[in-house]
């Protein structure tokens, strides 16, 4: 599925006093990053993709346009996502993350403006934002391909022109899977011919009919 790039603004960093550990001034726990989109009307977000610096967890909220007499409204799509799986060790702090909309909790339709709430618990990293943010919106779909019917009857501009030797004939195909289906049902329902050793060409013997004295 293809995906084009949406313009966007991404305003400056807000530190937010609250978080899991006892912050200061200039190390908080919790930062805000708005996105807005002032050149673009509202648009189905498809992915967003950036590169982590030492955030530990990511929330992302999203402005939605609902109807013209309806004001837009915020709703949480992604809560406490984990870019970290130890906020104390540096596993995952400068990775290359992608989230598709079928990760987030919400319809990502009529999408406004964005907002990335990043959380750092651990007082190891002076700092920590993400970098290099993308956000994309689903591009035009492909046309789907056409493939002949080949358990049905194609019609004559669907059949190949000169069948391979090996390959089924596509007008057969249906009757024929319908004969090995009844002949499999008639070989289940006889019990007699599926008895172990039952031998039912002339001359032949039935091994359980033979006995040793």
């Amino acid at each position: 599925m293809s995906r084009i790039l949406v313009p966007c603004h991404v305003k400056g960093t807000v530190a937010l006093q609250v978080g899991d550990v006892r912050t200061s001034q200039g190390r908080p726990g919790v930062l805000v990053i708005d996105v807005t989109f002032p050149s673009v009307a509202p648009f189905e977000l498809q992915e967003i993709t950036f590169k982590n610096y030492y955030t530990a967890f990511l929330s992302i909220r999203v402005r939605q346009h609902t109807s013209a007499h309806t004001p837009a409204k915020w709703v949480t799509c992604l809560r406490d996502y984990c870019l970290m799986p130890d906020p104390h060790s540096e596993e995952g702090a400068q990775e290359y993350i992608s989230l598709f909309k079928h990760q987030m909790l919400c319809d990502m339709a009529r999408v406004l403006e964005l907002r990335l709430i990043l959380r750092q618990p651990s007082p190891l990293w002076l700092s920590f934002t993400v970098e290099e943010l993308q956000i994309y919106q689903q591009g035009p779909k492909s046309p789907s391909m056409t493939f002949p019917k080949w358990l049905s009857h194609p019609v004559p501009c669907e059949q190949p022109a000169l069948l391979c030797e090996g390959l089924p004939d596509p007008s057969r195909v249906s009757s024929e899977v319908q004969q090995m289906w009844a002949l499999t049902e008639m070989i289940r329902a006889s019990h007699t011919s599926a008895r172990i050793g039952r031998f039912d060409v002339d001359g032949c013997y039935d091994l359980n009919l033979l006995s040793y004295t």
